[in-house]
């Protein structure tokens, strides 16, 4: 039995980080779970440390998003030593970039209650910022000197997910009537999902290198329907009722700050994807 277990847990769990393999459903399952345990923890952490989780901490956190996917292209290059490649691959990663956020967010706090700053969010924004740049600026050398710097890419997908996303905002702002949707973090998670859409069609379809979808729904629907392009319709048919029911949930009193951590949630599974792709794209990795 119990080589049995660890026999599943070597092909499920351990050979399909190591290998880099496309998302089996049982690693889809136990990363959701994982991102629900995450995002409980997270909250009683917050609270126990006094922190607001208002709309101003979510966009002082969205440096750090970007961040993910930046730092996993890092570890893309193959450049990231043994054994330590292992924490920048899917889904270790996440967790490295939480605890790098939560350890800047405390001393940030920390700078704040010692009155060396006024506002706790601008030092943590930056240093998320300038951690974004410092990665950048070494892709920016690794695609000069070793692969391509195809900056075309990087422009084409943004234009994409651009239209798509300001089309489908007009269509449930003015179309559905929902005013709600001019919330900021609203139209971040909304680009943030299409920009997924965009780089995975691009990806699939568009780009001169062969890759390949690595989660199950989203790979089960490109080969019933021969095409990428199928993502857009996914992400729009799942953000409609996604956030006609955040907008509810969001109305119950005392939960706009699960609120706001569910949107980051949201938020960070389309952008952090959706950057690391486009810039693996842009250097041909």
């Amino acid at each position: 039995m119990f080589n049995e277990i660890g026999a599943f847990i070597q092909k499920y769990y351990i050979d399909a980080v190591l290998e880099d393999q496309p998302y089996n459903i049982y690693l889809t399952i136990t990363c959701a779970v994982l991102l629900l345990v995450t995002l409980y923890l997270l909250y009683r952490w917050v609270r126990a440390n006094n922190i607001r989780v208002d709309t101003q901490l979510i966009l002082a956190s969205m440096p750090f998003v970007v961040f993910g996917g930046v730092l996993r292209v890092v570890e893309d290059t193959g450049c990231i030593p043994e054994p330590w490649w292992v924490l920048f691959v899917t889904p270790p990663i996440f967790f490295v970039v939480l605890l790098y956020t939560i350890l800047i967010l405390v001393l940030s706090r920390t700078l704040e209650k010692h009155g060396v700053v006024t506002s706790y969010t601008k030092p943590y924004f930056w240093v998320g910022v300038v951690s974004n740049l410092v990665c950048l600026a070494f892709l920016c050398w690794w695609g000069i000197t070793q692969t391509e710097l195809a900056l075309w890419v990087a422009g084409c997908i943004l234009v994409m997910a651009s239209v798509a996303a300001i089309l489908f905002w007009a269509l449930i702002r003015y179309g559905f009537g929902w005013e709600y949707v001019t919330h900021p973090l609203y139209k971040i998670l909304i680009f943030g999902q299409l920009l997924d859409a965009s780089a995975t069609s691009f990806a699939l379809d568009l780009h001169p290198m062969h890759y390949i979808e690595q989660h199950v729904l989203g790979d089960a629907l490109i080969q019933l329907t021969g095409t990428a392009f199928v993502m857009f319709p996914l992400k729009m048919a799942v953000l409609i009722p996604a956030i006609w029911i955040l907008e509810m949930f969001r109305k119950e009193e005392g939960m706009d700050e699960i609120w706001h951590l569910v949107l980051l949630a949201m938020i960070t599974v389309g952008f952090a994807p959706g950057v690391r792709d486009i810039l693996r794209m842009v250097l041909f990795i």
